[in-house]
């Protein structure tokens, strides 16, 4: 079955192929491991595991909601923001939707799940992947549902604040649902700054996704959250998947996790710091770099990396999986300055 795998960290199979870990780029998530608070959540957790979990998620909502500044009514909480992809089109059941090329697999497959036609917007190459203001004349009172992914995965690319209200202001004249996937927002530079949670008020048709993934290092918790002003879409989405989606330990583990403002701040300054440096080094070996703005980085290489850094342990996402992309693209994580400096090694090693 390991041909159906569409995404990075399969740290299971490089270990059953290998008989070892590798270093993982190929997962965009903070290199400072789990929060040590969120490991003693779910320690203490582990007692409560003879219970069913809270089905709403209440606890866990209102902590969202003091972190987020957005009523607990706004808030559902998924298995990973993943599950509330398929959950909001289950709910929705669009017959036609728009979403970006290259970007986020799981919106597709969850689109094709219901019959939906699916429009794809190319992002120029030439343009560094970057969203531009022709997207607005493919939203049509025909499109029920668009999907945009900021930053976007895999480019590492924003529209910009201005580009997003123009489309959000565009759905709501044709009646066009917009989901937002924000999960890798929080690891912008300035992430107040483009966030559209402020918005959720003014405009009912808009739901964000965010997730506790990539900035709190919880891949394997699984656990992610909606935003929307629309109460009567979160309840469809809410009787759209099963009800006990977030664990015990989830839901404690998320309610820990906000209250580490001091590992945010580390990851965060972590990424500010290292990011610019990789992508220098990766530019001096001759890899096209596209300019990304969070905590991973797409390039272009002249050579097959995926098995001679494998030999080397190294785990790097290929993206020849991508709509828009071919073999020749990569995606790498930004991790720690020694981290991101065995993988430059190896890097010269092979492309030199």
């Amino acid at each position: 079955m390991s041909e159906l795998l569409t995404h990075g960290g399969d740290w299971a199979g490089f270990l059953s192929e290998r008989g070892k870990l590798p270093l993982d780029f190929s997962a965009s998530i903070s290199p400072l491991g789990v929060p040590g608070g969120v490991r003693a959540a779910v320690r203490q957790a582990a007692g409560q595991m003879d219970r069913y979990p809270d089905p709403l998620c209440r606890a866990l909502r209102e902590s969202i909601s003091e972190y987020e500044l957005v009523p607990p009514q706004q808030i559902l909480c998924g298995n990973g923001a993943a599950e509330l992809i398929f959950r909001v089109v289950w709910a929705l059941r669009p017959r036609q939707a728009l979403v970006t090329a290259p970007t986020f697999s799981e919106y597709g497959a969850a689109l094709q799940s219901v019959g939906c036609a699916v429009k794809t917007w190319s992002l120029p190459e030439k343009r560094d992947f970057r969203l531009e203001e022709g997207v607005l004349d493919a939203i049509t009172p025909e499109t029920d549902l668009v999907f945009l992914c900021e930053p976007n995965n895999p480019t590492g690319v924003t529209a910009g604040r201005p580009l997003l209200l123009q489309i959000l202001r565009r759905c709501r004249e044709t009646g066009t649902r917009l989901v937002l996937d924000e999960c890798f927002g929080d690891l912008l530079d300035d992430p107040e700054s483009h966030t559209l949670k402020g918005e959720l008020e003014a405009y009912p048709n808009l739901l964000i996704l965010k997730a506790f993934t990539k900035l709190y290092a919880m891949a394997g918790i699984r656990l992610g959250y909606a935003l929307c002003a629309d109460r009567a879409l979160l309840e469809r989405m809410y009787l759209a998947g099963q009800p006990w989606s977030v664990s015990v330990p989830a839901q404690a583990a998320g309610a820990a996790a906000l209250r580490e403002t001091a590992y945010r701040e580390r990851v965060r300054s972590l990424v500010r710091r290292e990011r610019p440096c990789l992508a220098k080094r990766l530019g001096t070996l001759g890899l096209r770099v596209v300019p990304g703005e969070a905590n991973y980085l797409l390039f272009q290489s002249p050579v097959s990396l995926g098995e001679p850094l494998a030999r080397r342990g190294i785990l790097l996402r290929s993206c020849d999986n991508y709509i828009g992309l071919d073999e020749t693209w990569y995606r790498t994580a930004v991790r720690t300055r020694r981290q991101n400096q065995r993988l430059v090694e190896a890097l010269e090693e092979i492309v030199k």
